[in-house]
């Protein structure tokens, strides 16, 4: 019983009798008692009436004096300046995980020309493989970390990894100094960044989510397009190693926001397992990674040699060939934005098959490609449907999981086994390419990476016959 209504109750009962010290019955005159009693349990009432409004209208004035961003533990705000100040963190988080990832085209071409070290095509693409292989498999472990609710201790820890990696690259005159600072460091570092990135968000929006995440992920594209030309403009002024420095410093000055805005409101009941053996009974989740692991290797095999493509072929000059990595970035801004807003409406599955083709075919078409139009517009038709292996897989693997407990889970080792399809991509693609600068096996190279796309997009359309036979106008 609440308190006001235990205050009402006790003076609605005390006016029925009265009682001397004693313990002796006094007896009233029923109309003067009556009288007596009515006017008592009036007024009695009139307060505990004006009590229990006043207690009544407390609790409901409460909530308009409450901050803003909710209670711990309380539904999303959907709004206002803390929400945004976590959509403006994640910004800078995708900002150099991904956008640094994205920028490895650059320094490919860079180091094929000799000046830091000596090295074949296929083990110079091993330093940007291992470096986003780590970003997705130390995204396994990071996930359970975040759900306790280190989410400071990541941020600082992987800020350090990142700005320490530059700082150690610009040091390197070595394949295996180079291998190991910006392959294994920033590489780790951005897998200790990338799950807060992604997790924080749902926590602080649930009808806006699409928007919010949409413009923090738009900050992998906005680094992939920032970082390329910043290390391209100044490498002929300073440099390599203060190239490089500059970078690190760029990151640590955009790594310091999240840091400081970034606030976790809530933490799982219990924090998600690192591993989910039943996964491997589940064969529409296991027919989907399969088919990504063999687009995220043909996808990394125009990621890391589209700008020494155009350079080696002549195709392009040398300043244009490092500007082709931007441009592609730059079609990847809207790639990963609208595929999603027409997921909703037609379904992933209808998004992500015929993606998986165009980006098949138009790896393909590098083998006809022989003026610098063609290679601009391949690179940018290009960036935009590749957009689709980086937005759609989590709205999949959301859809091809029943117990949604284990969706955390199932996304960490989706995207793990995605990230065994980049090492796959960028040293195969080397090793077919072959040492011989006179005589590079580009052909070979670009029917690797398209024959690969075409199979994914094969899987993908077997899966979805899979689940709902040959219907087509339907949603899925």
């Amino acid at each position: 019983m609440s308190a006001p209504s235990a205050v009402l109750d006790r003076q609605q009962h005390e006016p029925m009798s009265t009682a001397s010290h004693d313990g002796s019955s006094h007896s009233m005159d029923p109309e003067k008692g009556a009288s007596k009693d009515l006017d008592r349990n009036g007024s009695s009432g009139d307060e505990a009436g004006e009590k229990a409004t006043s207690s009544a209208a407390q609790p409901a004035a409460a909530p308009t004096t409450g901050p803003p961003g909710g209670p711990p533990g309380g539904p999303p705000p959907n709004g206002g300046a803390q929400a945004w100040l976590q959509v403006l963190g994640g910004f800078f988080l995708f900002f150099n995980t991904w956008g640094v990832l994205n920028t490895f085209g650059v320094y490919q071409t860079y180091y094929e020309s000799g000046q830091l070290f000596t090295a074949t095509s296929s083990d110079i693409s091993w330093i940007g493989s291992i470096q986003s292989f780590m970003v997705l498999l130390v995204g396994c472990f990071t996930g359970p970390v975040f759900d306790r609710g280190y989410l400071r201790p990541l941020l600082i820890s992987g800020t350090f990894l990142i700005v320490f990696g530059h700082m150690m690259l610009s040091l390197t005159h070595t394949f295996w100094q180079a291998l190991l600072a910006q392959g294994f460091c920033i590489g780790i570092g951005g897998g200790l960044l990338f799950v807060p990135a992604v997790a924080i968000l749902p926590t602080y929006w649930t009808t806006k989510i699409g928007l919010a995440i949409g413009i923090a992920a738009s900050g992998s594209s906005t680094g992939g397009i920032i970082y390329p030309i910043v290390f391209y403009r100044l490498i002929s002024q300073i440099g390599f190693a203060w190239s490089v420095r500059v970078l690190g410093f760029m990151a640590l000055a955009t790594l310091v926001i999240p840091i400081i805005v970034m606030r976790q409101r809530v933490k799982p009941p219990k924090a998600r397992a690192i591993f989910d053996p039943t996964m491997f009974t589940d064969i529409p989740f296991l027919t989907f990674g399969f088919g990504a692991f063999l687009g995220f290797i043909g996808l990394y095999v125009e990621f890391f040699y589209i700008s020494f493509y155009g350079q080696a072929t002549g195709i392009t000059n040398d300043s244009m060939s490092f500007y082709l990595v931007p441009i592609l970035n730059a079609g990847s801004v809207f790639g990963r934005t609208l595929p999603n807003i027409l997921s909703d409406k037609i379904g992933p599955f209808n998004v992500i098959i015929p993606g998986a083709f165009v980006c098949g075919i138009l790896v393909l078409c590098n083998i006809t490609v022989h003026n610098l139009g063609g290679i601009v517009t391949q690179a940018l038709m290009f960036g935009f449907w590749s957009g689709i292996f980086i937005a759609l897989p989590p709205v999949i693997f959301v859809a091809l999981t029943k117990d949604k407990s284990k969706l955390g889970t199932r996304i960490g080792c989706g995207f793990a086994i995605f990230g065994c399809g980049v090492l796959a991509g960028g040293p195969g693609a080397g090793g077919i390419l072959g040492n011989d600068d006179k005589n590079l096996h580009w052909k070979g190279m670009w029917t690797y990476g398209g024959v690969v796309l075409l199979a994914a997009g094969a899987i993908f359309l077997a899966l979805r016959f899979m689940l709902v036979g040959a219907k087509f106008k339907v949603k899925v």
